[in-house]
C-alpha cells in the first residue's frame, strides 16, 4: 500500500512499544502515565450517569452539538472560573475527546508542512508525534527545575518565528517541572511581542502536593494586555476522575475555536454526548474537591516514598528534584562511581530485574540526553515502589 507521505515522519510510541514487555509476571511498573483505578470515585462516576439518563436521556444519548453539550460547558466554565480563570464563559471553550484531540485539532488548524513549532525538551511524547505527524519543524526550548528557561526562548522566537510555542507549565510530563511565576509572566510577554500562539497543556494542575502551583497561563493572561489573543488552554478530566470517560476541553481565541470545532466535525462529530453528560452531573453534584484532596494524599505519600527510596538505593547514580506534583519522577543517571548512565539500556536490564520503567530520550523532539528516564508513582503502592526500586539498584549494578 501506498501510505501517505506525513507518515514517513512519525514512529510509533516507544512507551506503547514497551507495555508489550510488561507481561512477565511480578513485574513492577513504574512506566504508565496514567492515575490509579483504585482512585476512581465509582459511586459518584455512576450516580452521575444514572442522573444524566434520568434528567435527559434524550440529550445523553442522542446526536449533540460539535462544541460540546453546553451543561458540561457551562460546570467546565465555573471549574475553571473557581481556579483564578475569572469571567470565562461557556461559549470561550469546547469539549473534546480527551487533551489528547485539542493538540490534535491544534495541530490541524495552525500547522503546515515546514512550519516551526518549538516545544520543551523534554516534552509530551504524544505531541511530538502529532506535532510531526502535520509536517512541524520541531525546535527544543530547555528545561530546568522551574520549567522553561525563558531567556533560551526568547532567543529561539527570535531565531526562528515559530507557528506555535507549546508547553505544560505545571508539573510536566515527563519532567515533572512547574514554570514559575515570574517565568509564566515572560512567557506571555513574549507571546504578544512575537505575536505567536501559546499553547498550555495542563492535564496536571489540579494534583499538587501541599502548596497549590502558580496561576495558570490562562487565569495570568488578563494581567498581560494582548496574551489573552494568542493563548490556548487545554484541559482534562482524565487525571482527575477518568481517563475513560474522554473528556477534555479547549478554551482558545474566537476564530481558532471556531476553526477548531470545524476540524471536529470531520473527526468524530462530538465527543460521547453520553459520557458529557455524565461529566456534568458529576460536576454538578460537587464532589471533585473531595476526589481531588484523596488522590492529592496518596500521590504525594507515593511520590515521597519513591524519592526517598531513590536517595537510599541509587545514591549519587541519580539526580532528580522531587515532585510537588503531578504523577512522575523525571530523573538522571549521573554516571558516578563507573554506574551505568545510558537509560535505554538500564530500561531493559531493569526488565529483565522485574521493574520497567520509560526511558527519556524519547521525550526530547531533538538532542535526546539518553541519560534521563521517566518513573511513575501513581499507580504503584508504597511497598511496591521501595521493592520495585530496590530491583532497579540492582539492575543498575548488574
Amino acid at each position: 500500500m501506498q501510505f501517505a507521505d506525513r507518515l514517513n515522519n512519525v514512529e510509533t510510541s516507544a512507551i506503547r512499544e514497551l507495555f508489550k514487555l510488561l507481561g512477565k509476571p511480578g513485574i513492577i511498573s513504574f512506566a504508565g502515565g496514567f492515575p490509579d483505578a483504585a482512585m476512581f470515585d465509582v459511586v459518584g462516576i455512576r450516580e452521575a450517569s444514572l442522573a444524566a439518563l434520568a434528567q435527559e436521556p434524550g440529550a445523553a444519548l442522542q446526536y449533540g452539538a460539535t462544541e460540546g453539550y453546553n451543561p458540561l460547558r457551562e460546570q467546565l466554565a465555573a471549574f475553571m472560573s473557581a481556579k483564578g480563570n475569572h469571567d470565562l464563559s461557556p461559549d470561550q471553550l469546547i469539549v473534546t475527546t480527551g487533551s489528547q484531540q485539542a493538540l490534535d485539532l491544534l495541530g490541524k488548524t495552525m500547522i503546515s508542512p515546514g512550519d516551526k513549532v518549538i516545544v520543551e525538551g523534554p516534552t509530551f511524547l504524544a505531541t511530538i508525534q502529532c506535532f510531526r505527524l502535520y509536517g512541524a519543524e520541531l525546535i527544543t526550548a530547555p528545561v530546568d527545575a522551574n520549567g522553561v528557561d525563558t531567556d533560551a526562548l526568547a532567543a529561539l522566537m527570535a531565531e526562528h518565528k515559530p507557528k506555535l510555542v507549546y508547553l505544560i507549565p505545571t508539573f510536566g510530563n515527563p519532567s515533572g517541572a512547574t514554570l514559575s511565576l515570574e517565568r509564566r509572566r515572560r512567557v506571555l510577554e513574549l507571546a504578544v511581542e512575537h505575536q505567536t500562539l501559546l499553547v498550555e497543556d495542563d492535564p496536571y494542575g489540579d494534583l499538587y502536593f501541599g502548596e497549590a502551583p502558580p496561576p495558570s497561563l490562562l487565569a495570568l493572561s488578563a494581567s498581560v494586555p494582548g496574551s489573552g489573543s494568542l493563548l490556548a488552554h487545554c484541559g482534562s478530566l482524565s487525571k482527575v476522575l477518568s481517563p475513560g470517560l474522554r473528556v477534555g476541553w479547549m478554551v482558545a481565541p474566537p476564530e481558532l475555536l471556531g476553526k477548531a470545532t470545524m476540524c471536529k466535525q470531520f473527526s468524530d462529530a462530538h465527543t460521547s454526548t453520553f459520557a458529557q453528560a455524565t461529566a456534568a452531573q458529576y460536576l454538578k453534584a460537587g464532589r471533585m474537591p473531595a476526589t481531588l484532596a484523596k488522590v492529592r494524599a496518596v500521590y504525594a505519600q507515593r511520590a515521597q516514598t519513591m524519592g526517598d527510596a531513590l536517595r537510599k538505593e541509587l545514591g549519587d547514580a541519580i539526580s532528580f528534584v522531587q515532585p510537588k506534583g503531578g504523577l512522575f519522577v523525571w530523573a538522571r543517571l549521573t554516571g558516578a562511581g563507573g554506574a551505568l548512565a545510558d537509560g535505554g539500556v538500564l530500561a531493559k536490564r531493569g526488565i529483565d530485574q522485574g521493574v520497567a520503567f520509560v526511558p527519556g530520550a524519547p521525550f526530547f523532539a531533538s538532542h535526546p540526553d539518553h541519560a534521563t528516564l521517566r518513573l511513575s508513582f501513581a499507580t504503584v503502592g508504597e511497598d511496591k515502589i521501595i521493592e520495585g526500586v530496590g530491583r532497579l539498584a540492582t539492575a543498575l549494578r548488574s
